[in-house]
């Protein structure tokens, strides 16, 4: 967390921003000098100060996950390609679902994904949505449309379409609590000045922030916002693999058996109003999923 440091020097006083870290075994701490008072757009400075913390800690490691990425997916055959795709979608699938609620396994999850094999004894809404959202990711890394309220609204009704038909594509008009989280939704009448704004901002800074950063940020802002009745989680999950994939970065799976540490790092900054505790968070767990790119 950055913190606002007060130094006082005979009679005039100075005010920096200042954020400690480890790197390795050490400790280090970069300050960022505010002025003689503290600014009033002082939340902007602080994601910029973030920012320029990112560009030195983590933008070259994930330049090099992208370039040995791109490496190895020329020397990899297209048949290999799609089968790697196709395992990677049946994980993320069963993940993402699970920590929606759905009861399948991951071995019912792949035999209904890859063999067509409906699980005994489940309930058909984990199997419907289970298949939705295979279908549905596929059509997300196929699209070469820039994500919209409208794209957004179509994705939610091709996931729930099948179960849920009278939330499927549409904006929520009631309020909201998310399970075991202190986090507060915005109420229904926020809704669309805060989509708006969503999807101007991303517009303004698909080109300026780094793509990880960016899937990030898309990935909190938009499960921040809860536009839905359900689904918030699962479309944010696929947003941000929409924006990785459109930046050539490879793909990212939060698996079940990690969501205590992802639900606390978007709790903690939604409470805090602190987004570069996830977009830190997210950051590490990406390096640490393609550590083999940088030996």
């Amino acid at each position: 967390m950055a913190t606002i440091r007060r130094k006082v020097i005979g009679n005039q006083t100075y005010y920096y921003l200042a954020h400690t870290f480890r790197k390795g075994t050490k400790t280090e701490r970069r300050e960022h000098y505010l002025g003689k008072k503290i600014p009033s757009d002082i939340e902007q400075v602080k994601k910029e100060f973030f920012h320029e913390m990112y560009k030195e800690r983590w933008y070259p490691s994930l330049d090099r996950v992208k370039a040995a990425y791109g490496r190895e997916l020329k020397l990899t055959p297209p048949s290999a390609r799609t089968e790697e795709r196709e395992k990677f979608a049946i994980r993320f699938t069963y993940d993402t679902q699970r920590m929606e609620g759905s009861t399948l396994s991951f071995k019912e999850t792949a035999d209904l994904l890859e063999r067509g094999i409906t699980p005994r004894e489940k309930p058909v809404r984990d199997v419907k949505e289970a298949e939705a959202h295979n279908v549905l990711f596929g059509e997300v890394l196929e699209t070469k449309k820039e994500p919209s309220l409208q794209l957004a609204l179509y994705w939610h009704r091709r996931l729930f379409l099948a179960t849920k038909t009278d939330i499927a594509g549409r904006i929520r008009q009631h309020q909201v609590l998310i399970s075991r989280s202190r986090f507060v939704p915005p109420s229904p009448v926020e809704l669309a000045p805060l989509l708006y704004d969503f999807f101007r901002w991303y517009a303004r800074e698909k080109g300026r922030l780094h793509p990880v950063e960016l899937a990030a940020l898309v990935h909190l802002r938009f499960v921040t916002i809860h536009p839905f009745s359900d689904g918030n989680g699962r479309m944010s999950r696929l947003l941000m693999n929409f924006v990785l994939h459109r930046h050539r970065y490879p793909l990212l799976n939060i698996p079940y058996t990690g969501r205590n540490s992802y639900y606390s790092a978007l709790e903690r900054s939604q409470t805090k109003k602190q987004e570069h505790i996830f977009v830190q968070w997210l950051i590490k767990r990406y390096l640490r999923e393609y550590a083999r790119f940088l030996g």
